[in-house]
């Protein structure tokens, strides 16, 4: 007959397994959501599909004996770690529990990370990272330093091999923001979240300046101004769907192919708005977005950075189900023109696509590089560079589209035939040249137009003659620096029958160990 009293065993995994669930107490928790944030283990049940996170060390606790911590041990020690699915594709995740020692990181918490970092680039799946930590457990000293570097070592060991998301969903300063700061795409939270190096305090003790932890490190600091953050979002729950819809564009890993999708938007679609959008007065603005839209699967452009160097545009669509990354001028704000921020923003993002096989389209309307004393004094020549690196260096597809200006190194830099851009396409009104037609007369006929009997009609002469010979898209075509000049309603499928050429095309690189792009 069998004994009535449970198995002592079983008793006791049930026990620890309760404890774990608590994390800090329930007052913690209970602080947590009064400051509107939800705990480690709701933001892993809201990001992955429902039933399949698998947690890992969950009875893993801190060695320090130090300053009475012997006495304060937390099954999980500040950090739930693990992996599950998202929409049906495998991810690794841990997120920093602020309930349980502020989710600072101990000996512990690091080494859980680290594993999963491990695990992840063992068998290559992305990782999420929720970050809700107080920093470096200061009980712990070195042994929290060691176990911050640990995780920075992974961070850059597994850049361009898995995909590497950070969530930031509260405090992350001081050294706890290079980790992040290494990772592919930071997602913030409005007024919830901030990252800096040295809070306001610090700086007033040291420049005697005011400022808040909203202005000095915020989202929407970070997503305007200093670009640090990709997305800032009105809440954790808004931030974690992003991220799932990111996810969808991305491959698993590096020698995977990005994820195809079922496409019920018609691959040969001609889109009557691209005949028109473009003015034909080449000094007004048009939305590049407009363009973009109208040649993504189903209108939808999932746009990455949207407020920082919004003069380029960057971010992830899909043509006939196959996901693209998509760089584009944006002539509605200063023309489209490349400054510092538009270069490193865009640049980053090509390397992105690049490492991770996402075919690279671009759409070109610029004018050239913002002039200016702080531009140079900034270093717009270094900057600039890292994009022309960035298009260079890439061997994934990549196709341009020269929607209206293209002028001077801006051409160039702007995915050009040169830089082994793979199919280059021009709309009819696309004005290719090293500068505008009114600069270029100014320079070539000063002369002719000083001694002119009415200089303004000879000006306007000169320039619709210069306009005619040099600044259309034939004179490129003629020489083969572009493939082929298409009609504008045409763009979205000869852009696509492109990519579907292009879909097994290798391409090599020098052998080196690595090149040293200008940073």
């Amino acid at each position: 007959m069998p004994h009535s009293d449970p198995d002592p065993r079983r008793a006791l995994l049930d026990q620890l397994d309760a404890e774990a669930e608590k994390g800090g107490g329930d007052e913690r928790v209970a602080r947590q959501h009064r400051e509107g944030k939800l705990t480690a283990r709701e933001r892993i049940d809201a990001f992955l599909d429902p039933g399949t996170f698998v947690e890992m060390d969950r009875f893993k606790t801190h060695r320090c004996a130090d300053f009475g911590m012997a006495e304060h041990k937390v099954l999980g020690d500040g950090v739930v770690t693990g992996y599950g699915l998202v929409e049906g594709r495998q991810v690794f995740v841990f997120a920093q529990d602020f309930t349980v020692f502020g989710g600072s990181i101990s000996g512990a918490v690091a080494e859980k990370i680290c594993k999963v970092m491990d695990r992840a680039m063992e068998v290559g799946c992305p990782v999420v990272g929720l970050n809700d930590s107080g920093g470096a457990r200061i009980q712990e000293g070195v042994v929290s330093l060691a176990g911050y570097a640990e995780i920075f070592l992974r961070n850059t060991l597994a850049s361009g091999v898995i995909p590497q998301l950070s969530v930031i969903m509260g405090p992350c300063a001081g050294g706890a923001v290079y980790s992040p700061a290494i990772t592919d795409f930071i997602f913030m939270v409005k007024d919830t979240s901030y990252m800096f190096i040295t809070g306001p305090d610090v700086i007033r003790a040291v420049t005697h300046a005011e400022v808040t932890k909203e202005d000095l490190g915020g989202a929407r600091t970070h997503a305007a101004r200093s670009g640090v953050a990709h997305f800032a979002l009105d809440t954790e729950e808004a931030a974690l769907r992003a991220v799932r819809e990111l996810l969808s564009f991305l491959p698993l890993n590096n020698v995977d192919d990005p994820p195809i999708q079922p496409c019920a938007d018609d691959p040969g679609r001609r889109d009557e708005l691209l005949k028109t959008i473009a003015p034909e007065n080449p000094g007004k603005a048009y939305d590049m977005k407009e363009v973009v839209r109208a040649v993504a699967d189903d209108r939808h452009f999932f746009e990455v950075a949207e407020p920082f160097a919004p003069n380029i545009v960057i971010g992830f669509a899909r043509l006939n189900g196959r996901p693209v990354g998509v760089v584009a001028n944006q002539p509605a704000v200063l023309a489209g023109v490349l400054d510092i921020d538009a270069s490193v923003k865009a640049a980053r993002f090509v390397r992105f696509c690049d490492a991770f096989n996402v075919p690279l389209l671009t759409f070109v309307d610029v004018p050239g590089f913002l002039p200016g004393t702080d531009q140079e004094w900034n270093g717009i020549i270094v900057h600039g560079a890292k994009l022309l690196y960035a298009y260079a260096e890439a061997t994934v597809p990549k196709i341009t589209v020269i929607t209206r200006k293209a002028y001077g190194g801006a051409y160039d830099v702007m995915a050009s035939k040169h830089i082994r851009a793979d199919v280059n396409l021009a709309w009819p009104g696309a004005e290719i040249a090293v500068m505008g037609p009114e600069g270029a007369v100014n320079v070539i006929f000063r002369k002719e137009l000083l001694a002119a009997k009415d200089p303004v009609a000879e000006r306007a002469r000169l320039v619709q003659e210069y306009r005619d010979r040099f600044a259309s898209p034939y004179k490129a075509a003629e020489l083969g620096y572009v493939d082929e000049v298409i009609r504008p309603e045409d763009t979205r499928p000869r852009v696509i029958r492109a990519l579907e050429m292009l879909r097994t095309k290798r391409q090599e690189l020098p052998a080196k160990k690595h090149g040293n792009i200008p940073l």
